[in-house]
């Protein structure tokens, strides 16, 4: 896409004209953040609604960022004119600003905790009072201490219904304008209607009241929205990740010899551009002069640095390490690798976020079934000549027996129970659907580097030289910043640096002690020859070669290599006892990743990679039915952990590749995800079964409800006893998964 300004005929010359860029000559494109976005449901329906625009050719949601570009050609539509439309439907959009975007969430999170703080304290306050009303009914209460205290419960819960329940009240009045049903609407109409009827009981003197019930319900739903609002807010949005890798300016080399710094968007491929040591790259290109190290752990998740020489291809957002490279450019401020990820990423996403979470599927057949259920009853009693004040307390009567405190309940009480059960066991979800996707895995990919081995280098077990050499050769290492020297120096953390210790960018460190002459580092440092180098990189296998040589005597190698995570191993063996097929998909070379898939005993084991790649295979097995957990922790990882059907990322992994998984596993272990597929399949069954112990209380409810024999105590106690049915069994989630 270029940045060219779109023409008037576009934009029909409003104030949103600035945020409208052209794809080709023909068609305009914005991006818009749209608010009131909560499920695939509602992505579903804008999407749809936008599409059928007069003039629009594409409209993609990302439920992830809330965000939503458009594509439009001919005069038909403006910006404003889109917007309005997306008014239409229930949504409010403005163009796509980040920071305005990050404000809006930490705004409706500090909104979500005061009304749940506000709830909780009301619904504490009158449940003191409801069970002194109880209590005192069986015993003896005074009519009119009863309804002061009904009255009390009233000053309290209107205040706090009006306050907590806006985040409902809003969402179900939108879903309504838009002519459409969502989880929010049955809700916000049974807590309206059990105080609305609570507030009829009171002024008639009765003996209950349902203020309890409906401020409970509010504390309760809010704890479960706050926590997936919270766990979305642990990681950063992936457009500010990639934004951070950018660089906005390269030096081109001119004509003349002159070095001249120019922002990206003025280098063209084909440029010639000065890479100095120290700088992020900004173009991708090939490399025409200079000898260097590149640190592309952002990129691909190696920690070891890569060597670059004339002919090495080097990408946007990796660090030189070493030299003065000179880099013929092949991509810039577009089709770079970054770019190519972000656009990745972009339709991962779009695919991933249709997802429907399991209270929406059961809202979907909930709602309408208890509306009309409760129209009928009306429209019955007032056919067999009741009244229609009877009829109307009759139908009022269904809605609140069956306000779907149960329903409500059943899947997020799960999530919060299962939730803290992997948070203490180092796991933290990205969003609460998470739970239900894990459950439905039965294919497990996995990353090399930095997923099934340990992020940093370590040095090798096997070794060619003695154990003095190499507590010498660690000395020097001290003084070195590169990660195969950062492991030696690792091994031995009790060496002392050797005084006067220089090192020398892109070729290694050489100090004098004792008289001789020490060095440690390339090949070439250490006087090392090709023949001999490629000898002892053969013998050497998998691992990488730090050269150690001390003056008067022949240089070694030093082998520093990716060591697995202890329990790898363990859990494999382990995963695949339990059924779930097992794959390796890395960018590393194939002769490495066979030899970890042998030690490992993994039969499928692909190497040498690209992040589109991984997605291919990814699409192929959910094309022959499989649902795909991925595990990756590099940036070439994060479109692959987006288009899986569920994913999982270290700690250690690149921010952007954390912001693409649906959970982080803290430690350097593999147990937390043994763990993690064990509790949500636990959680998902406890969820099924919350929802069927709803339908049977309502089933039990209903008809008593139409038969006009629901009294209120009968109300009170069936609405209670279903919501604590509910939370009580989605206690046995804590127990999930063995001992936390």
């Amino acid at each position: 896409m270029t940045a060219q300004p779109a023409p008037e005929s576009f934009t029909g010359s409003d104030e949103l004209a600035g945020f409208v860029t052209m794809v080709d000559g023909n068609t305009a494109h914005i991006d818009l953040a749209v608010e009131g976005l909560r499920c695939a449901g509602c992505m579903a329906k804008l999407e749809r609604g936008i599409n059928a625009l007069d003039g629009v050719s594409k409209a993609r949601v990302n439920l992830t960022s809330k965000r939503m570009a458009v594509e439009w050609s001919g005069n038909n539509q403006t910006p404003a004119s889109i917007i309005n439309a997306v008014t239409g439907l229930g949504f409010k959009a403005y163009p796509f600003d980040p920071g305005r975007l990050e404000a809006a969430a930490d705004a409706e999170g500090r909104s979500l905790l005061r009304a749940l703080a506000v709830a909780g304290f009301a619904a504490a306050n009158i449940m003191l009072l409801s069970v002194s009303v109880w209590s005192g009914n069986v015993t003896d209460i005074t009519p009119e201490t009863r309804d002061l205290f009904h009255m009390i419960s009233a000053l309290i819960a209107l205040p706090a219904v009006a306050y907590s329940g806006q985040t409902f009240f809003g969402s179900a009045l939108a879903a309504l304008r838009a002519k459409s049903l969502n989880m929010d609407v049955p809700i916000s109409l049974g807590v309206l209607l059990a105080v609305g009827m609570s507030l009829f009981q009171t002024f008639n003197h009765a003996h209950h009241a349902y203020f309890d019930s409906a401020v409970m319900l509010l504390f309760f739903l809010l704890i479960g929205r706050y926590l997936d609002h919270t766990m979305r807010r642990r990681t950063r949005d992936f457009a500010a990740n990639l934004s951070a890798l950018r660089a906005e300016t390269a030096t081109k080399l001119l004509a003349n010899g002159e070095a001249k710094a120019l922002p990206v968007s003025a280098i063209d491929p084909g440029d010639l551009v000065l890479v100095k040591p120290g700088e992020r790259l900004a173009v991708d290109g090939i490399v025409e002069t200079g000898v260097s190290e590149i640190d592309q752990s952002l990129v691909t998740g190696e920690t070891v640095f890569a060597r670059a020489e004339p002919g090495t291809a080097v990408y946007a957002g990796t660090l030189n390490q070493g030299g003065v490279l000179h880099v013929r450019v092949t991509a810039a401020g577009g089709g770079t690798l970054l770019d190519d990820v972000n656009r990745l990423l972009e339709k991962a996403f779009a695919v991933k976020n249709r997802y429907v979470a399991l209270a929406d599927r059961a809202a979907r057949v909930y709602a309408p079934v208890v509306h009309t259920l409760s129209a009928l009853t009306f429209i019955g009693w007032l056919a067999l000549g009741a009244g229609w004040e009877t009829s109307l307390i009759t139908a009022i009567a269904v809605l609140i027996i069956t306000c779907p405190c149960a329903l409500g309940l059943a899947v997020p009480a799960v999530q919060v129970v299962a939730t803290g059960r992997l948070f203490k066991a180092g796991i933290l979800l990205n969003g609460g659907d998470a739970l239900e996707r894990l459950a439905g895995v039965d294919t497990i990919i996995f990353d090399k580097t930095g997923t099934l081995t340990l992020p940093d280098a370590v040095i090798a077990d096997e070794q060619v030289v003695d154990s003095a050499t190499l507590a010498l050769a660690a000395r020097l290492a001290v003084s070195s910043s590169h990660p195969l020297a950062n492991a030696l120096a690792a091994a031995y953390p009790d060496a002392r640096p050797v005084e006067g210790a220089r090192e020398e960018a892109g070729k290694g460190v050489a100090a004098t002690l004792d008289g001789a002459e020490l060095k440690l580092g390339s090949a070439a440092l250490c006087g090392v020859g090709d023949k001999q180098r490629d000898a002892a990189q053969k013998a050497a296998g998998f691992a990488s070669l730090i050269w150690f040589a001390r003056e008067g005597a022949d240089a070694v190698p030093i082998r520093i290599g990716q060591a697995l995570r202890h329990d790898a191993a363990e859990t494999v063996h382990a995963l695949q006892a339990k059924g779930y097929a097992i794959e390796i998909l890395s960018g590393d070379r194939q002769d490495i990743v066979d030899g970890v898939a042998a030690d490992l005993g993994i039969a499928s084991a692909r190497g040498g990679l690209s992040p589109a790649d991984k997605i291919a295979r990814i699409e192929a097995l959910k094309e022959e039915g499989h649902r795909v957990l991925m595990l990756g922790d590099g940036l070439n990882d994060a479109p692959a952990l987006a288009a899986a059907d569920v994913s999982m990322s270290p700690v250690t992994a690149v921010h952007l590749s954390q912001a693409a998984a649906d959970a982080v596993f803290l430690g350097e272990r593999l147990a937390p995800v043994v763990t993690a597929l064990t509790v949500s399949k636990r959680a998902r069954a406890i969820m099924g079964q919350n929802l069927w112990l709803a339908v049977i209380y309502n089933m039990v409810a209903v008809p008593v409800a139409i038969a006009g024999l629901v009294t209120p105590l009968i109300a009170a106690l069936a609405m209670s006893g279903s919501s604590i049915l509910v939370t009580t069994n989605a206690l046995r989630a804590r127990f999930a998964g063995g001992k936390a």
